[in-house]
């Protein structure tokens, strides 16, 4: 029996309710030109949206047309994508405009230049018949241990975050595009990538960091997503994701939000190994989420969701007019936004890049120098997240071609050894130490240190939070790396005022 042979119980809901049941889904899949089968007959029952990988991007020519053809099928669907910029996006294949991510954003403290960089990634977005962004994040990045926010949020402080948040979404709106933030009631105060594990925020809840949320109500936000993290003093048994005290009482009565409300990624680890992928969904709906994400290309994972779905309308398990309800707020979103505009506006391509070179800060040691050797330590791409490892290599040769090095992404087996032929290596050169959240990262601090020891002259570069005095480009996008090699080889005014300004 496949799940198109439905039991009895599913192919007895009505369907106008069956319809309403896949319009609280948002599925990823696999493809770049062609549609699969099962995800064209999800679409035509009713799909509410899709969302887009890296693994569905080669060109942008490519990407225009794949949203073409998805909309020919249904033209009220929802074709979305993360888009935070810096480091965080799928879309740089696709020529995605070099922006330097939030926390650069929020170091400026400009939000008319955050403005501009969201309207450059919304436009670009706009171009390619992409009519919904998973961004911003509204996050506050409270905990210094947290491994997944950092610097994806505009700040450590509420206030800061708002005024950012405010600027992103009215710029996002302007474009026609639909901008959601992210990850009510906050990912800020963990410990734990909810990827990975359930993560949980002891705080109380007059602690909690819930201003930037209530902010982007105000502006006019339609999206907000869930988060997969325990609030004990909110929920002890759920997560926000699957929690009726947190998704109702707290985000429609006590915030008033009127929009959508769509979970996070349901194969994510705090949800799919403690509850799986399709009681996830029926429990998210029931709990008063309006549409859930299931991302992984595998359509059988959507599928299973979708049928947990059907069947607990079918049992009375999840009520009617709780999904009905849900379809009506997508049908509202896709009413105002599944249309792409016809025409778009140029934006701003020097937004990002002046963004950037306006967030480095530090010293890291003397400097300018040429024909340098860097040796850039950072983990691995976050495969969720990352669209691809830029590295300050590249950045560096793109503005001094007499420079080397090497990108190290894990730990050494011998970090001495290690240490002792990079130094051999970089004799007779000035040499750059960078490093990415090395208080995260045990095996990056071992051999940043073994360098140093040997090398007590050498420039330091943190492309993650600060780290000491080193040189920080607060985030690993294109356009921080560019900046921040502009500063160590004094290549342009901007660059070396930037450095001044730390």
């Amino acid at each position: 029996m496949t799940h198109f042979e439905h039991l009895p119980l599913s192919a007895a809901l009505p369907v106008d309710l069956d319809e309403a049941a896949h319009r609280c889904l948002v599925a990823g899949f696999e493809g770049t030109t062609v549609v699969p089968d099962t995800l064209k007959r999800l679409v035509d029952r009713g799909l509410g949206g899709v969302i887009l990988f890296t693994r569905n991007v080669r060109d942008a020519e490519q990407v225009r047309r794949l949203t073409d053809t998805l909309r020919a099928m249904r033209p009220d669907l929802l074709v979305g994508i993360d888009n935070e910029g810096g480091g965080i996006g799928h879309l740089v294949g696709a020529g995605a405009p070099d922006v330097p991510g939030n926390f650069a954003l929020g170091v400026v403290d400009d939000p008319r230049l955050t403005a501009r960089c969201a309207d450059a990634l919304a436009g670009h977005l706009a171009a390619l018949g992409i009519t919904a962004s998973y961004a911003p994040v509204a996050d506050v990045q409270r905990q210094p241990d947290n491994p997944i926010v950092r610097t994806r949020a505009f700040g450590t402080e509420p206030e800061l975050v708002s005024r950012h948040l405010r600027a992103w979404i009215e710029a996002t709106e302007a474009r026609g595009i639909a901008s959601c933030a992210k990850h009510f009631p906050g990912h800020g105060g963990t410990l734990t990538d909810s990827h990975h594990d359930v993560a949980v925020d002891p705080r109380p809840y007059d602690e909690l960091d819930l201003a930037p949320f209530r902010a982007a109500v105000a502006a006019g936000v339609p999206m907000l997503m869930s988060a997969h993290v325990v609030f004990p003093e909110l929920d002890a048994n759920r997560p926000a994701t699957l929690s009726r005290r947190i998704l109702g009482d707290l985000l429609r009565v006590d915030l008033g939000f009127e929009g959508v409300l769509v979970s996070d990624a349901l194969e994510m680890k705090a949800i799919a190994d403690r509850y799986g992928e399709a009681a996830g969904a029926r429990i998210a709906l029931a709990a008063g989420a309006d549409q859930v994400i299931v991302a992984v290309p595998d359509l059988e994972v959507t599928l299973s969701c979708r049928d947990a779905v059907l069947d607990a309308l079918h049992s009375g398990l999840l009520p009617e007019e709780r999904v009905l309800e849900a379809a009506g707020r997508v049908r509202g979103l896709a009413e105002r936004y599944a249309t792409p505009v016809v025409a778009v506006a140029p934006w701003d391509p020097e937004a990002g890049l002046e963004a950037a070179r306006r967030a480095v800060r530090g010293q890291g040691g003397s400097g300018p120098v040429r024909g340098a050797h860097v040796v850039d330590l950072f983990p691995p791409p976050h495969p969720a997240l990352n669209w691809g490892g830029e590295d300050l290599l590249s950045e560096l040769r793109a503005v001094d071609p007499t420079a080397t090095g090497t990108t190290v992404t894990g730990e050494a087996a011998d970090p001495a050894s290690l240490a002792d032929g990079m130094v051999r290596v970089s004799e007779g050169a000035p040499l750059i130490v960078a490093t990415c959240d090395a208080d995260l990262h045990p095996w990056q601090r071992h051999l940043r240190d073994a360098l140093l020891a040997r090398r007590p002259d050498a420039l330091r570069v943190a492309t993650g939070l600060p780290d000491g005095d080193a040189l920080c480009s607060y985030g690993r996008g294109r356009a921080n790396l560019r900046a921040a090699a502009e500063v160590l080889t004094g290549v342009g005014a901007v660059g070396q005022l930037s450095r001044q300004g730390g």
